[in-house]
């Protein structure tokens, strides 16, 4: 698949009519395929480093699923492209580090605003400005999750940039700021720590579309992240992320 033609993007590599207006965002390529399973009359329509993209239909609607790999950069440009073909509603589906230590194994977290712990928005807005989802789509996650059977927090992400920086602070030479940084975002209640949502909602917020972000939270191990976390409940997340979508499509 290659770039070129009217509208095609150059690095998603996708047209207008190659996506639905609906649209979930893993960061991991392989899980775009798992995420296509659930749509009817699935189809690979791009795959261009980090970005593949799926199409499909959800109760009637054209769908897609497209990978934004790790971090803000690439999260903003997938919805740049995705928003300039016809894309106006966000679904992030992902993965986290718990914040808070009463987290539990296999909690499901809707992210409802996020701390902008990171450089990519700065290019969209003054940092005083809220990342904030959407609350149509806060709501159906709430909604959808609420209904999977694991335990639901609902609230603030962290949005950071350096996955080490929170897995290996200690040899860091800012490692006294960031361990003050991550007190306060414990103090103030942030639920976890990842890395695209801020950049999402920004974005979102510029371009005028809909975001929100639903994620499974990896619990802390002796006080501290958990290094190699278990494989979260992938199948859950999933069917609680299609539901969300559904109910949005609904309305």
């Amino acid at each position: 698949m290659t770039a070129g033609g009217p509208g095609r993007q150059p690095h998603l590599h996708v047209a207008p009519g190659d996506v639905g207006g609906f649209v979930f965002l893993p960061g991991d390529p392989a899980r775009t395929e798992l995420i296509a399973s659930r749509f009817d009359d699935a189809r690979l329509v791009a795959s261009n480093r980090e970005f593949v993209t799926w199409t499909g239909c959800l109760a009637g609607e054209s769908v897609s699923v497209t990978s934004t790999g790790i971090g803000g950069p690439s999260a903003a440009i997938a919805m740049e492209e995705l928003a300039k073909v016809g894309a106006h509603t966000f679904i992030r589906v992902g993965t986290s580090g718990a914040i808070q230590p009463d987290i539990a194994t296999e909690t499901l977290g809707v992210v409802q605003a996020a701390i902008r712990d990171e450089g990519t928005t700065l290019h969209y807005l003054p940092v005083e400005f809220p990342a904030v989802a959407h609350p149509d789509v806060v709501a159906a996650l709430r909604w959808a999750a609420e209904r999977s059977g694991l335990p639901v927090r609902v609230g603030v992400a962290q949005s950071k940039d350096s996955y080490f920086g929170q897995h290996e602070r200690d040899r860091m030479p800012v490692a006294a700021r960031l361990a003050e940084r991550w007190e306060a975002w414990t103090r103030g209640g942030a639920i976890c720590s990842e890395m695209e949502a801020a950049a999402l909602f920004i974005v979102a917020s510029v371009l005028g579309v809909r975001a929100g972000a639903i994620v499974t939270i990896h619990p802390l191990h002796d006080g501290r992240p958990e290094v190699a976390p278990l494989e979260p409940p992938l199948d859950v997340l999933i069917d609680t992320a299609v539901s969300a979508m559904t109910e949005l499509i609904g309305r």
